[in-house]
């Protein structure tokens, strides 16, 4: 039984196809090329080499056998010995012996069999379907002979400076907008204070301030001096202003210490939580308009609370003191 045509199919999907008992065939991959001489352009191509070495049986011609003939194992691999045997024969006779769409065999001089594949066969799936071709060189074209055509660069460098004008008449109005347009007006300007990261220092607060019911600010820069009135073996500090809830009176009076004036008491509620972590005893207090003051501390004297407002003023820009 031929059993090449086994051989061949295994190709397609096999790099190596060993025949048990005469030699394994090795498909190598070779790339497209191209032989200048004859103008000739070759597809890839799995080429097909011969290794007597490799003769023992993996299996893989023998299951083939079977599974195509369906016929068992052992029957299979009868008829790859018997196939050998006869290939073995012609040989040691001299005789050629051909492998369709393989090869060709031969013994040497030296009794070494020699393989000669057929090149006309590719095996290669993916250049099922391409051939070699001829296409002849092209002849008659110099490079040289190119035509130039002179391009006069005056209109693209008058074209380029219309592009640039135009640029700037439309950029330099929009810049001269964008810078005049924040100094006069407030559209840019932000509504938090520039010097206080505070985020409770909002436009609610400065808004509020001026709403508060009879406030007067205390600023250090403007205190009259304390001036001294004899009356008795005692002295008196000039009367200093402070803004007052109640009227005053002889009993004992308390300064508060304000950092904020909020309509949320939700917001009067946060910053106390802030001062509280910075060690501070916040109260909140309901002024008359509604509003949720918020007091750092209270103070018993009042250059005590004039000197902390001085302290946490920098934190808290136009804290103020209010006496109650």
């Amino acid at each position: 039984m031929d059993i090449t045509a086994f051989i061949r199919e295994l190709f397609f999907s096999h790099d190596c196809v060993i025949v048990p008992g005469f030699g394994g065939f090795i498909g190598n991959y070779t790339p497209g090329r191209i032989d200048k001489t004859t103008s000739t352009f070759y597809p890839p191509v799995k080429q097909i080499s011969f290794n007597r070495n490799l003769n023992h049986n993996d299996g893989l011609l023998v299951g083939k056998i079977s599974e195509t003939s369906g016929i068992n194992y052992g029957d299979a691999r009868k008829i790859v010995d018997e196939f050998v045997i006869s290939v073995r024969k012609k040989l040691e006779k001299g005789e050629k012996v051909v492998f369709d769409n393989v090869g060709s065999f031969i013994n040497n001089q030296e009794g070494n069999i020699q393989f000669e594949p057929d090149r006309s066969v590719n095996y290669h799936l993916d250049s099922y379907g391409l051939e070699s071709f001829q296409y002849p060189p092209l002849e008659g074209y110099d490079v040289r002979k190119r035509i130039v055509r002179h391009i006069d660069k005056k209109p693209a460098e008058r074209s380029l400076t219309r592009k640039i004008l135009w640029r700037a008449a439309v950029i330099v109005p929009l810049l001269a907008l964008m810078i005049a347009v924040p100094l006069r007006t407030d559209l840019f300007k932000s509504k938090i204070q520039e010097s206080n990261l505070n985020p409770l220092a909002t436009a609610e607060f400065e808004n509020n301030k001026e709403a508060v019911d009879e406030m007067v600010v205390i600023e250090p820069a403007k205190t009259e001096e304390i001036s001294s009135v004899s009356s008795g073996n005692s002295e008196q500090p000039a009367s200093t202003t402070v803004e007052t809830f109640l009227p005053a009176n002889n009993e004992t009076s308390l300064y508060y210490l304000i950092t904020g004036s909020f309509k949320s008491k939700e917001n009067a509620d946060y910053q106390a939580d802030i001062l509280t972590k910075e060690g501070f005893s916040p109260e909140i207090i309901t002024a008359p308009n509604g509003f949720f003051r918020v007091s750092a501390m209270r103070c018993s004297d009042l250059n005590a609370a004039l000197d902390n407002k001085e302290t946490i003023s920098k934190k808290y820009p136009g804290a103020w003191v209010k006496k109650i």
